[in-house]
């Protein structure tokens, strides 16, 4: 049995394919669990071949987040809502964003988006719903965008201190932000409640081509208590399918 519940972020692999419903089903043959952020009407095709969506987006625009009080409002709203959807459709999570810096110091953008998270906590907590705000990077490809680090993002987990609110760990951008990506998820573990995956450099295939060595990191996962999801999210260099064919191999623990 696969120890890594394996998912994939819809709109890399999408416009590499011409039969949307038909990716979905060759999928699920290989052995995923989940096809995440795609759109609502392709819901019920993943549910219908017994696999998950296993997170969605929370709230709009990236770069104008929640570490902006005056964006609050709207965001909060945005928030509730999906987790109304979320809850309707057996969708355990949704993304959030910090935003990007734009002047505000380290710790008054922490404290901004704890603030923020913190006015949705309880409704997501009612729904038993993950909100996970994304690690990126801001070195490539999200010039300013704040939760750029494990230790800020999980410093923001801990003011809130939620159960249901922890962080997205993109391992791509993780790697070009800090490397020691090992004995990172393993000591923050317990704020971590999505993986993201991608080859350094690059984006693409999580292949011998780029720096990560995934069954490695994979096994490091699988050695703690995290039951969640891992979802691909890297550039397919050829066929979408065959790519991920090969990543679900690699990232296999048994």
């Amino acid at each position: 049995m696969n120890r890594i519940k394996q998912s994939l972020s819809w709109w890399c692999y999408a416009s590499r394919v011409e039969d949307p419903k038909k990716l979905i089903a060759e999928v699920a043959g290989i052995g995923f669990a989940s096809v995440e952020m795609l759109p609502e009407e392709l819901w019920p095709t993943v549910q219908e071949h017994g696999m998950q969506v296993a997170i969605i987006g929370g709230h709009g625009t990236l770069t104008d987040g929640l570490n902006r009080k005056e964006s609050h409002d709207r965001i909060e709203d945005e928030i509730l809502k999906n987790l109304d959807l979320a809850a309707a459709n057996n969708i355990p999570s949704l993304i959030c964003f910090s935003g990007n810096r734009g002047g505000i110091s380290e710790q008054e953008g922490a404290e901004n988006t704890a603030a923020g998270l913190a006015r949705v906590a309880k409704a997501a907590e009612e729904k038993s719903i993950n909100l996970c705000v994304e690690l990126l990077n801001s070195k490539v490809d999200h010039a300013d965008y704040q939760c750029d680090r494990t230790p800020w993002g999980v410093e923001v987990c801990k003011m809130v201190n939620s159960p249901r609110v922890s962080l997205l760990y993109d391992i791509y951008h993780a790697q070009i932000m800090e490397g020691d990506l090992m004995r990172t998820i393993r000591d923050n573990i317990a704020h971590i409640g999505h993986f993201h995956t991608g080859g350094n450099p690059g984006r693409n295939d999580i292949d011998d081509t780029q720096e990560i060595y995934y069954p490695a990191v994979m096994r490091a996962i699988a050695e703690t208590d995290y039951d969640g999801f891992v979802g691909h999210e890297f550039i397919p260099k050829g066929d979408a399918v065959e790519a991920l064919r090969k990543a679900y191999e690699i990232c296999r623990v048994e």
